[in-house]
């Protein structure tokens, strides 16, 4: 009789770290497939970022330094989104793309407030067409980093509550990191205004 509550014990006790160890995964699964949305978002941005910069480049012939150093800004990001859409998991990777995506919100926000000062620029079609193709995705980065961010705060609050930190821990179920704008100017939306 004591065998058979032992086992019935044990039974239970595997069930339970089964149960958690399996919501772990759930959770986990979950975060990375919001941060698939946010890959798509990026990677429309950042496909929409040249054609922005070559549009730009025919009017603002003297800002030279600006431009590259959006395109600059864009290529390390799309790097560093690669990084993080291979391994969402990884908190590293997630920083390293919120510090590149806080760079080229800024390069983007000195390109835009020195294309104030060109016109002509302001008035041409594409120009126009693309500002708003990028403003419309911006709304989806932004709406798709909130699902994100809940998707891995529900994660990081189930791993760490007792007793699954007991059971997180021990099979490698990391803290995720949240995507956040790294600088204070980049908080702020793009304005992508031509009026």
């Amino acid at each position: 009789m004591g065998t058979i509550i032992t086992l019935v014990i044990i039974a239970a006790l595997i069930l339970f770290v089964v149960g958690i160890y399996n919501k772990l995964v759930s959770l986990r699964n979950r975060f990375k497939n919001a941060y698939a949305q946010i890959d798509v978002q990026l990677n429309r941005r950042y496909d929409l970022i040249p054609n922005l910069v070559e549009t730009a480049k025919g009017y603002m012939k003297h800002e030279r330094e600006t431009l590259e150093a959006v395109i600059n800004a864009r290529n390390m990001a799309v790097s560093a989104n690669q990084a993080a859409a291979d391994h969402p998991e990884d908190p590293n990777a997630i920083k390293n793309l919120n510090q590149a995506e806080g760079q080229l919100t800024g390069a983007l926000g000195r390109l835009f407030a020195l294309s104030e000062n060109y016109p002509d620029l302001k008035a041409n079609q594409n120009m126009a067409q693309l500002m708003e193709e990028l403003s419309t995705t911006e709304n989806k980065i932004a709406f798709a980093r909130q699902a994100y961010n809940d998707a891995v705060m529900q994660y990081n609050t189930y791993r760490e509550q007792v007793p699954n930190n007991f059971i997180a821990n021990p099979f490698g179920f990391q803290e995720a990191e949240l995507f956040e704008v790294e600088n204070e100017e980049a908080r702020e939306a793009v304005k992508v205004s031509f009026d």
